[in-house]
C-alpha cells in the first residue's frame, strides 16, 4: 500500500511541475507573441504551486531531505538526540492535526455555499481541498519518520549532515563534499 502511495505522491508532484512549467510557457509564449492571454493561467498556477508545496513537504519528510538545523543536535547523545527529534515530530504532528481540523471546516463550508472559482468554472472546495490531501500526507510521512527514528532506522528530518564537516571540506569519512 505504501508503494503505491508513494508512487502516486511523485506522479502528483510530477504532474503538477510538469504542469504548471507548460502553463507558464504557453502564458508567455501568448503574452509576448499574440499580445493576448490565458484569463484562468495565474488562478491555475497559483493553485497547483500550492498543491505542489503541500505535497513536497511529505514528499521531502519521506525522503528525508526537510530542512533541518542539526548542529545542536549533533552535540547531544544519541539517546537524547532521538527524544528531542521524536518531540520535534509530535509537534509537527499537532500542528498539521490544526491544519486539518480547520481546513475540513473550510472545505465543508467552501462546499456548502458551493462558489466556484474566480476564473475557471469549477467548485472552489474541490481545489481547496488539497489542503486536506497535502496535511494528511505529511501526517502520514511524520508518522513513519517518528517510528523510524523509534526503531532506531532514523536520526531526524534528513541524512545529510551538513554540521559535520571539517574545515577542509570533508565530513567525517574523510570524503571531499
Amino acid at each position: 500500500m505504501m508503494k503505491f502511495i508513494n508512487r502516486l505522491e511523485d506522479i502528483l508532484i510530477g504532474l503538477l511541475l510538469v504542469s504548471i512549467t507548460l502553463l507558464v510557457f504557453a502564458e508567455v509564449v501568448m503574452r509576448f507573441g499574440f499580445n493576448t492571454g490565458i484569463h484562468w493561467a495565474q488562478e491555475a498556477t497559483l493553485l497547483m504551486s500550492a498543491w505542489m508545496v503541500l505535497l513536497g513537504a511529505a514528499w521531502a519528510v519521506r525522503e528525508r531531505s526537510h530542512i533541518c538545523v542539526d548542529a545542536l543536535l549533533e552535540q547531544l547523545s544519541a539517546n537524547t538526540r532521538k527524544w528531542v527529534v521524536l518531540f520535534a515530530i509530535a509537534v509537527a504532528l499537532v500542528y498539521c492535526g490544526l491544519f486539518i481540523k480547520s481546513s475540513w471546516v473550510y472545505v465543508a463550508k467552501l462546499h456548502m455555499i458551493d462558489i466556484e472559482l474566480e476564473d475557471i468554472p469549477i467548485p472552489k472546495w474541490t481545489v481547496v481541498s488539497g489542503l486536506l490531501v497535502g496535511f494528511g500526507s505529511l501526517t502520514l510521512r511524520l508518522i513513519e519518520l517518528a517510528v523510524a527514528v523509534w526503531k532506531g532506522e532514523a536520526n531526524g528530518f534528513h541524512e545529510h549532515r551538513e554540521s559535520l564537516l571539517h574545515d577542509d571540506g570533508c565530513d567525517e569519512a574523510g570524503e571531499k563534499v
